[in-house]
């Protein structure tokens, strides 16, 4: 019988004496290579100058950590550093730092991410490296949640890690951040040493600082990261809520941002994330600010915009102390309420955003930061600030004086703390007026009518739904919403006047017409005459606006209280130069019985083809003896010899004639007075034999009062008006009587 030979015994020892050559080929190939570096941990350990450090890592349970891969920046204290730490605590050595401390240390030495020292002045934007823009990073510290009495009660808290209402995000730990100085990052925005020692006086600027601490040696090689030797220990900083909070020489600002603009709200995904961690049953509360603030003090991310945008700016905090605060309390919020909890919401989120900057305020650039109300900050930085940190989400200042925001130092203050004129208040505060009624570099008269005033004459607000409303006290007819809110803000824009030189300094004792609104957003005209006060509706219905008291003079100008609105009219301009011309002897006349039969009128109404109401224009109305020239010179159809009273051409070409006559001083666009604020070329009705605009010339000087109005075609005729006919009220317009017609010629 043959023996059959087993191949497999063979081959066998020949696949493992394979497979044993390509382990050691994968080993080598794939083998930690002899250049590189040890970790975090044992680097610190070969350097031989960390041993405190290293013995804190590991009570704090990071020796593993940082003993594996990874990828840190690590500012590590020497012993030198923590030698002088023992003396500050009065502790013999790093065996009395108990194991919270030892985390703290550990962990907020700890950076994510691996930077070189030429690379932490640099941006990690997702755009990509923005070169020398960035003073801060991310550390792995952060402190979670903690247990506060609130309401009596002991309660979990855990602080906003966003802005706005969307306040709290799950799984953001809300880490704090590392700030530090180089020269980098001082060069490229013009900084320099007095910055630094503006924070630390006394400290040297080395050009590579971690706070306050020197950086002995940079950029020393680990396999898992970079270590950077320090020349102090740092203790995780508290961040500006927390920094209120501990220090009561600022508690009257606490106070109010707590009582006011503060809510501990119960999460539910933080406190399923805290039951998870701590295997406790207890409940979680955000501690959330008021989202109209520019920032919330315990957010120790920035806007968040971008993931990274915390490394190139922070928050700026300015707290006046109580000494400060007290009496601005005292003379200025409550120098009309009774309580500081009367006091409307908005008072305080303006008040505190006037505070409040969304930048790191370098001292020596403090006049290039707006704080939230976007005023410029009114501090002397030298005599003002008091106290001054570097805290984990941004900088804090401590003011002798309170920021003399333009909400309490403007005209605009007279009603926006003072609840008798909430009305007017909510008006302002939706639209553009709070703004500019508020500048306190612009001059103004306000004439403030009460709560009580606009609702007996049928304005008012409803809560319910959030809408205003009008009653005509004349019909009982009702309107709400945008045409009630267009209405009163008519009557409130027509009592805002720009008095840039003191033009209505003695209103009491004077009389003549103003424009009101400003240069950028003129309004209506108005007169006064001794202390009362008219707009067109009220000339128009024989009723005047007088002058009750004045409110203290602001920084701004002035406000007085009126018993009156400032009404307008919807009477259309063709019925007030109708009721001009009916006037005894009257210089209207002639024109008006042009433009009574010609087609552009409507003797119903009133209304003048091409005129809306609405709309700013300027009548420029030639006298009779004007208009008797005119039919003389054949601009206008008519027999001057037998007058021109009731002449009705039926030609079509006379009637044409007339239109454009009447179209051509009639003005479009554009209010001109005898103030100066209205020169150059203007827009008139007229189209010419193309279709084309036609335009007049305005010249207007308040010092001496002159107004004059030319044509520009080839005649080059000039009109002059005539002061005491001149000025009269209409629908967002003015009619004047002149002295001459104006040619128009093809």
């Amino acid at each position: 019988m043959k023996r059959k030979f087993n191949y497999y015994l063979l081959i066998l020892p020949l696949l493992a004496l394979f497979a044993s050559c390509s382990r050691d080929v994968f080993d080598e190939y794939y083998a930690r290579p002899d250049y590189l570096e040890d970790p975090i941990y044992q680097r610190l350990e070969e350097l031989g100058n960390f041993k405190n450090f290293t013995t804190l890592i590991e009570k704090a349970g990071y020796k593993d950590i940082l003993s594996k891969s990874g990828y840190w920046t690590m500012f590590a204290p020497n012993d030198a550093a923590f030698a002088t730490y023992f003396q500050e605590k009065g502790i013999s050595d790093v065996t009395k730092i108990d194991d919270a401390t030892a985390a703290k240390i550990v962990r907020y030495a700890l950076v994510y991410n691996a930077f070189r020292e030429d690379q932490l002045s640099d941006y990690q934007s997702a755009q990509g490296w923005v070169v020398d823009n960035a003073f801060r990073r991310r550390t792995a510290y952060y402190d979670g949640f903690v247990t506060k009495t609130i309401d009596g009660q002991p309660s979990v808290i855990v602080g906003s890690n966003r802005n706005g209402a969307n306040n709290y995000i799950p799984g953001d730990n809300n880490n704090k951040y590392v700030t530090y100085f180089t020269d980098e990052y001082f060069t490229a925005l013009g900084l320099t040493a007095s910055d630094f020692n503006y924070f630390y006086p006394g400290k040297e600027y080395t050009g590579f600082n971690l706070f306050d601490g020197g950086v002995k040696e940079a950029d020393i090689i680990a396999e898992n990261g970079v270590i950077h030797e320090v020349d102090k220990v740092i203790i995780p900083p508290v961040n500006l809520d927390q920094y209120l909070e501990e220090n009561s020489q600022y508690s009257e600002f606490r106070d109010m941002l707590e009582n006011h603009l503060v809510d501990y709200v119960f999460n539910q995904a933080a406190t399923t994330i805290y039951r998870n961690f701590s295997g406790n049953a207890d409940n979680v509360l955000v501690k959330k600010y008021d989202p109209l603030l520019s920032f919330a003090p315990n957010n120790e991310n920035f806007i968040k915009e971008m993931d990274n945008d915390g490394q190139s700016d922070a928050y700026t905090l300015i707290v006046p102390n109580n000494d400060a605060l007290r009496p601005f309390i005292r003379d200025v919020l409550l120098k009309k309420y009774s309580s500081i909890n009367l006091l409307p919401q908005y008072v305080f989120q303006d008040f505190f955003n006037a505070h409040m900057v969304q930048n790191a305020v370098w001292p020596t650039k403090n006049a290039s930061y707006s704080n939230g109300l976007d005023e410029d900050l009114r501090f002397d930085f030298n005599t003002n600030i008091i106290d001054k940190k570097i805290l984990s989400n941004g900088f804090f200042y401590g003011s002798n004086i309170v920021q003399k925001s333009n909400l309490f130092y403007s005209v605009y203050t007279s009603a926006y703390l003072d609840p008798e004129y909430t009305l007017a208040t909510r008006l302002y505060n939706s639209t553009e007026i709070k703004q500019m009624i508020s500048n306190i570099r612009n001059k103004y008269v306000l004439f403030l009518p009460s709560d009580t005033l606009l609702r007996s004459l049928g304005y008012n607000y409803d809560i319910n739904s959030s809408q205003w409303v009008y009653t005509s006290p004349a019909t009982g007819s009702s309107i709400s919403g945008g045409a009630a809110s267009s209405r009163l803000y008519r009557i409130l824009y027509n009592s805002i006047v720009a008095t840039p030189n003191g033009e209505l300094d003695n209103i009491r004792t004077t009389s003549g017409i103003i424009r009101s609104g400003d240069l950028d957003f003129p309004g209506e005209y108005i007169k006064w005459d001794n202390g009362k006060v008219y707009a067109a509706g009220n000339e128009a219905n024989n009723t005047v606006a007088n002058i009750v008291g004045t409110a203290d003079v602001q920084q701004n100008g002035v406000t007085y209280y009126i018993d009156n609105i400032l009404e307008f009219t919807d009477r259309p301009q063709g019925l007030e130069i109708k009721e001009l011309a009916e006037m005894p002897g009257s210089q209207f006349s002639s024109f008006f019985n042009y433009l009574k039969n010609s087609y552009i009128y409507n003797p119903t109404t009133g209304a003048i083809q091409g005129v809306s109401l609405g709309t700013s224009y300027t009548f420029i109305v030639p006298d009779n003896a004007a208009i008797t020239q005119a039919v003389r010179d054949g601009a206008l159809p008519g027999t001057p010899s037998t007058g021109v009273a009731n002449y009705a051409p039926t030609f079509q070409p006379d009637r044409d004639k007339i239109a454009d006559f009447i179209s051509y001083h009639i003005l479009a666009n554009g209010t001109a007075s005898d103030d100066g604020l209205v020169t150059g070329q203007f827009e008139t009705l007229r189209k010419d034999a193309l279709g084309e605009k036609t335009y007049i010339q305005i010249e207007s000087t308040r010092t001496p009062s002159t107004l004059v109005f030319k044509s520009i075609t080839a005649d080059n005729s000039s009109a002059k008006y005539i002061k005491a006919s001149s000025n009269n009220l209409a629908d967002r317009s003015l009619i004047h009587l002149v002295d001459n017609y104006l040619k128009f010629t093809e």
